[in-house]
């Protein structure tokens, strides 16, 4: 069987498609409605019959070898899942696998992830509770639900399936992963950011990291209503991005510093140019005026790498207001302090650390990693007159992301950068299920940048600065 170029199809008419509670949602122009909760179904269908796995694969296999591959990807996608379902249902009627016509519609749908999509994470991908996609080796896939692991029964036929997917996600931002340049940082088209290590240095087989991009992007209203922060503190943080100042966002991995990032910048005026600089595009921004810049990696020849220092001072001179780094992690920090010092404040960045304190120590290694003839004196006097306001997350061992403290930075004292707590986040106790409870509290300082920001016509009101009560 072949499949040949065609006159454009008319589109699909929706048709009804059983849900997992006996209901029916639509599929239309061959695109799912949200309510056809494919990943439940394909769980139960997997818990009932675990046969269908290999039949699944061997179909893969069968089309693989009988489908014209070429004219395959230049078919538009309704007429390819007319014509998959149609051959599919052949198979199943040939081979004699008993199926009702909710299972045929999920056996289907796979096929044809498999075909255009990233085969057996599919599922996980459109899966919005699913925030972290683990692959470990292609016999063990893990996902992260409400900042808990849980294994999932994915996998993949073999090593060199896995390497195929690999090879697609890659491909689509121009990198590549072999023996001579076995790790890669890439994304997916919605930004989604991937990891990728294989062997030589993943000993055992090829691992992946995948980090959902959210199809909702966060705002600081949602994070509000997620327990992530409180009012008072988003209206100060709300103010200080208004003001022009300068943010530095700390955290641990998988912290929500980049969810941070992003809430934030929601408030960055939107007759204001921005540039973004990432190793790998990430960041939503919402304003009309942006341009973005990544990094790029060598190519074959060990050549052609970008690093973010040089993408800091070429964004030097595309004429910023701001200049907007995903993550600080090298000798950049040096030109990013720079920027903030000469006429881009309330730039913003995040960084890699557990405090608000060691974040300012990070800041002044990878100062010093540039190769600057300068003191510590010198690299902390830069810091401290750069950044204006610490932002520290946490995830906390339950999976909850909290602001654990928002710190202003005041200045030298002697040596030292001097800082000040505004606002942090006190823990109670934690309860049988393991829950971590606590409050948000002010510590009673009030920000010496008001009056700063009462120059902009912005004005926060002193009880959200009230230490006498929880937040």
């Amino acid at each position: 069987m072949s499949f040949l170029p065609i006159v454009p199809p008319r589109a699909l008419e929706p048709r009804a498609v059983p849900t997992s509670n006996g209901a029916t949602g639509h599929i239309a122009h061959g695109v799912e409605v949200a309510n056809v909760d494919l990943e439940t179904i394909h769980r139960e269908l997997l818990d009932q019959r675990p046969a269908l796995v290999e039949e699944k694969l061997k179909l893969h296999a069968r089309i693989i070898d009988e489908f014209n591959l070429t004219a395959l990807e230049k078919l538009p996608r309704a007429e390819l899942v007319k014509q998959v379902h149609s051959y599919v249902a052949n198979y199943v009627r040939a081979e004699k696998i008993s199926l009702n016509q909710k299972e045929l519609e999920i056996f289907s749908e796979e096929i044809i992830d498999e075909m255009t999509g990233y085969g057996p994470i599919e599922p996980l991908l459109k899966d919005p509770t699913v925030t972290d996609i683990l692959i470990n080796t292609h016999k063990l896939c893990f996902v992260e639900r409400f900042g808990k692991l849980h294994e999932t029964k994915v996998h993949f036929k073999d090593e060199a399936h896995l390497l195929r997917i690999i090879g697609k996600i890659v491909a689509g931002v121009g990198r590549r992963v072999d023996e001579s340049s076995p790790m890669v940082d890439a994304r997916l088209p919605d930004g989604t950011r991937v990891n990728v290590a294989i062997r030589p240095i993943a000993i055992d087989g090829p691992l992946v990291s995948i980090r959902k991009f959210s199809e909702r992007p966060y705002d600081m209203e949602r994070l509000t209503e997620m327990g992530t922060i409180r009012k008072p503190m988003v209206d100060l943080l709300k103010a200080a991005v208004s003001g022009r100042i300068s943010i530095l966002i700390s955290g641990g991995t998988g912290s929500g510093k980049t969810t941070m990032l992003n809430a934030l910048s929601c408030h960055i005026p939107s007759h204001e140019r921005l540039i973004t600089i990432e190793d790998a595009a990430e960041l939503q921004l919402q304003q009309p005026h942006v341009g973005r810049l990544e990094t790029r990696p060598t190519n074959a020849e060990g050549k052609g790498e970008i690093r973010q220092r040089e993408l800091v001072k070429n964004a030097l001179r595309m004429r910023p207001d701001r200049i907007i780094i995903g993550e600080c992690r090298g000798e950049e920090a040096f030109d990013m302090l720079q920027a903030m010092n000469t006429g881009h404040e309330g730039s913003m960045s995040t960084v890699h650390a557990n405090s608000p304190r060691d974040a300012l120590k990070r800041l002044e290694q990878m100062v010093a990693m540039a190769g600057m003839a300068m003191s510590a004196g010198s690299i902390r006097s830069q810091i401290a007159s750069a950044i204006r306001l610490a932002v520290h997350l946490q995830r906390l061992p339950d999976g909850k992301r909290r602001v654990i403290s928002v710190s202003e930075i005041t200045g030298m004292e002697g040596e030292a950068i001097q800082m000040q707590e505004i606002y942090r986040f006190v823990k109670e106790h934690t309860d049988e299920t393991g829950n971590i409870h606590g409050s948000f509290r002010a510590t009673g300082v009030r920000p010496s940048f008001l009056k700063e920001l009462k120059a902009y016509g912005i004005d926060v009101p002193s009880s959200h600065f009230d230490s006498a009560r929880p937040l």
